[in-house]
């Protein structure tokens, strides 16, 4: 029986895609750089904030020009990363019926610890008792580290817990960790990639997750 439910962020529960690409944007065009679209944004997230500026500056960009445009990036971001975002449709119905049953929750994400934290508080402060991001001493997934940082937290087992995500990542995140993997469509991956990762359950609705964990109330 479940009770304890671990969510990715982005894609997830936010919307966050206008925002990052605000933000890529920024750090581009401060060094000289071409901005990027929203569809290249999208394709680029997933696997942390230092992979998303390598994958959007030019071929050829050096370490240092990528490091220092990462910290322009992290710097805006954190202080602008709730001007477009919004938590999908239904999710806080989702999150408020989890509560009201009793489930415990966490978000583990890849973005950097301090916009996790501040998204997590700004959005979710009623629901979430534990939000991780990106930071040193913790591998990001799909290194199950951090998941198991949120379950220690909550004070759950693996057989207790079931992760939802919307990439490729997540699904490789919950099987790193043992987890029940919920994959859900609405986020920025297509649904054909997801079917073909092979998830134990897909989704296409916030509500219909309700459907799989209410069977696990008692």
């Amino acid at each position: 029986m479940y009770r304890a439910v671990i969510f990715d962020l982005d894609g997830t529960l936010l919307n966050t895609l206008e925002d990052l690409r605000d933000g890529v944007n920024y750090a581009l065009l401060a060094n000289g750089f071409p901005e990027r679209s929203l569809e290249e944004i999208r394709k680029f997230v997933g696997n942390g904030i230092g992979k998303l500026i390598e994958r959007a500056v030019p071929v050829g960009t050096d370490k240092e020009t990528c490091a220092a445009l990462l910290q322009q990036f992290r710097t805006y971001y954190t202080e602008h990363c709730r001007i477009k975002t919004r938590p999908y449709d239904g999710v806080i119905e989702l999150l408020r019926y989890l509560k009201e049953h009793g489930f415990l929750m966490a978000i583990v994400s890849n973005k950097n610890d301090a916009a996790v934290k501040e998204l997590a508080k700004y959005y979710f402060i009623d629901y979430v008792e534990t939000a991780i991001g990106e930071r040193e001493g913790i591998q990001k997934k799909p290194a199950p580290d951090s998941v198991f940082e949120a379950m220690r937290l909550l004070g759950v087992k693996k057989e207790e817990t079931v992760y939802i995500g919307d990439s490729e990542v997540d699904r490789e995140t919950a099987a790193n960790a043992g987890l029940d993997c919920i994959s859900v469509t609405w986020g920025f991956r297509d649904e054909q990639l997801l079917r073909n990762l092979k998830p134990e359950y897909l989704v296409h609705k916030p509500e219909e997750v309700i459907q799989i964990v209410g069977k696990t109330v008692k």
